[in-house]
């Protein structure tokens, strides 16, 4: 049996890329993505997001990944600033100025979408004619999301990683998510929404390797405008889903009882 710790500080600043974009001179050619049988990218495979490269694999497996973009032309992910509102920017300052302690990671809660698909933990894709499932080591979590039209659910209630139906756009699945409940955080800590929130993720197979992963958060009750951002999910050959049980030898619950007893860690330092 396989059973991890919650790395939750960890994850909360290393999910956000870097900024800027290669050039394209001098790229090599990639492996082509495979194809369905109705033409399409075939999404399939066991994956991981690249920021996540350096807790499961470490810095040389994530060296090589930035490289590789940059030898095959690709874009590097950006990720803008949170637009929050002001009570909702306030909202978040608060969890930050609380070193991230409230975080629902910590208390082995689902994470949401898009977070579930930063963890340092892999995931699997099935695509088959009329659906494609995703399974996620972290937490046991799935989603069965159907792409032959369908609509939403009238009868969809809130959750923890909402519901999701999805279309084809050319060769990027498109997928919409919504009937979010309000226990968990978008990405990094504090990154609070409402359950107003509409999630369109966009999964381009662009090489063999790699999806080209785009995710647009769209809240009015929190965000001033929809907020973007983007990964890059790398193949992982020979990689097998694993049993994850959160709460088995969780730490995190420990040190944050410790830290609730020192009032002096949660004062903004003064400038």
């Amino acid at each position: 049996m396989k059973t991890h710790v919650a790395a939750w500080m960890a994850i909360a600043i290393a999910v956000l890329s870097l900024s800027g974009a290669p050039s394209a001179q001098g790229t090599t050619k990639a492996k082509p993505a495979p194809r369905a049988a109705n033409g399409k990218p075939d999404l399939s495979g066991i994956w991981i997001a690249t920021g996540a490269l350096r807790l499961m694999a470490g810095e040389a497996e994530l060296a090589a990944a930035r490289k590789s973009d940059i030898d095959e032309g690709r874009p590097t992910p950006r990720t803008e600033p949170p637009p929050y509102k002001p009570e909702a920017e306030k909202q978040r300052q608060y969890y930050l100025d609380r070193r991230g302690i409230d975080d629902p990671m910590a208390r082995c809660l689902i994470s949401g979408v898009p977070r579930i698909s930063f963890r340092p933990l892999p995931f699997q894709i099935f695509q088959m004619p009329d659906q494609v499932v995703f399974l996620y080591e972290t937490h046991h979590a799935f989603r069965v999301i159907p792409t032959d039209g369908r609509p939403h659910p009238e009868d969809v209630e809130p959750s923890y990683l909402g519901d999701s139906v999805a279309r084809w756009d050319g060769d990027t699945l498109v997928v919409d998510v919504t009937a979010f409940n309000t226990k968990t955080w978008l990405i990094g800590v504090g990154t609070v929404h409402s359950e107003k929130l509409r999630v369109t993720e966009r999964y381009t197979r662009d090489s063999y390797n790699t999806i080209r992963y785009q995710v647009t958060m769209d809240d009015p009750e929190v965000f001033t405008k929809p907020w973007k951002a983007e990964e890059i999910f790398r193949l992982r050959p020979g990689e097998r889903i694993r049993e994850y049980e959160c709460i088995e030898n969780n730490e995190d619950l420990l040190r944050i009882e410790k830290l609730l007893q020192n009032e002096s860690v949660f004062k903004r330092p003064s400038n």
